[in-house]
């Protein structure tokens, strides 16, 4: 096999969703390691959110993309050549790999698959989703026993692990979702103690009636009206964790801020966003605690697996349909 697919970046898809002709698959010649270098074969790509800002070339806290770059991503490579003394050819590696069945790396942000889960894990829970949500819930949130926790896009693969870990810190979850599969999901094996379906519910109506006093701790995913509605039942000393805000992403421009956001000021409440890498140097202890919780059968996780390389753009785009069941990847055949 000499050839390399690669998908390209073709357009900025600035305030609008998505479109086929955002990307471009096309062949190169398979890279070749040189000394210090190891070859790479892509074995699973791994999808978030953020790819949108990235694609967008609007989120300042990465290097801009440009039009014709192989699109950005973070996936799992098998080591099929090595000439570094850290790697073994048939290691299992995860990092940003990008769109590409190959590559070519000097080894650079590159770990090795934990061992003892599958090495999906790394893109998942103990990549940086498990790191995004347990450092926005505990940096952040803060949670303490007796505490009530709403998160919304909760049935998303962060917002899963950040209910389970409120109910681990002792703390009441609710999750916010949409879809009656996806609370039921949050209920029966994530262990939320409860579920709100934004799509037939009146979410603000439901949050006073699970959470009377008030929501200690809010983890938001969403944006837009979900958040506005959090924030108009927020406890005293409340704390507002902004992890992301999927649907601003359709739009032509940044959201107005909430209308309920001056309730900060009446319940003397803070709000926080945060990018991950911030506590970079603390994953691997992180990476242990989640590990540990997983061997001990505290925390559920699930993949959403889809399969084919030509298909990257199809899977990334189920991410802003709600269609994904957990952390999204997709398989090389």
């Amino acid at each position: 096999m000499t050839s390399n697919r690669q998908w390209l970046l073709r357009a900025h898809p600035r305030g609008r969703p998505f479109q086929d002709g955002d990307f471009e698959l096309v062949d190169s010649p398979r890279p070749v390691a040189g000394p210090g270098q190891v070859l790479l074969r892509t074995r699973w790509l791994g999808f978030d959110p953020a790819q949108k800002g990235w694609a967008e070339n609007v989120a300042d806290y990465v290097a801009p993309m440009h039009l014709g770059d192989v699109m950005r991503g973070s996936g799992i490579a098998e080591v099929i050549e090595s000439h570094h003394p850290k790697f073994a050819a048939g290691d299992m590696v995860a990092g940003s790999v990008g769109w590409t069945e190959w590559l070519v790396s000097d080894g650079s942000g590159l770990e090795k698959a934990q061992s003892g889960l599958p090495p999906t894990a790394m893109l998942s829970i103990l990549g940086t989703t498990g790191m995004t949500a347990w450092c926005g819930l505990f940096k952040l949130g803060q949670p303490r026993p007796g505490d009530t926790v709403v998160v919304s896009g909760a049935a998303g693969a962060t917002g899963s692990l950040v209910g389970q870990l409120a109910k681990i810190a002792g703390a009441r979850a609710i999750g916010i979702a949409g879809g009656a599969d996806k609370c039921r999901w949050l209920v029966e094996e994530a262990g939320y103690d409860a579920a709100i379906d934004y799509k037939s519910e009146d979410v603000q109506a439901r949050l006073k009636a699970l959470a009377p006093k008030g929501a200690d701790v809010v983890f938001d995913n969403v944006g837009g009206p979900i958040l506005n509605a959090m924030l108009g039942q927020i406890a005293t000393g409340a704390r507002v964790v902004i992890c992301g805000g999927i649907s601003r992403y359709e739009l032509g421009q940044m959201p107005a801020g909430p209308q309920n956001y001056f309730n900060l000021v009446f319940r003397r409440a803070s709000m926080h966003g945060f990018i991950v890498i911030d506590w970079v140097a603390e994953f691997p202890a992180i990476r242990q605690r989640i590990a540990a919780l997983v061997a001990d059968g505290r925390l559920a996780w699930r993949v959403d697996e889809q399969h084919g390389f030509e298909n990257a753009p199809e899977t990334l785009m189920r991410l802003f349909a709600g269609a994904n069941r957990g952390k999204q990847v997709l398989k090389l055949d």
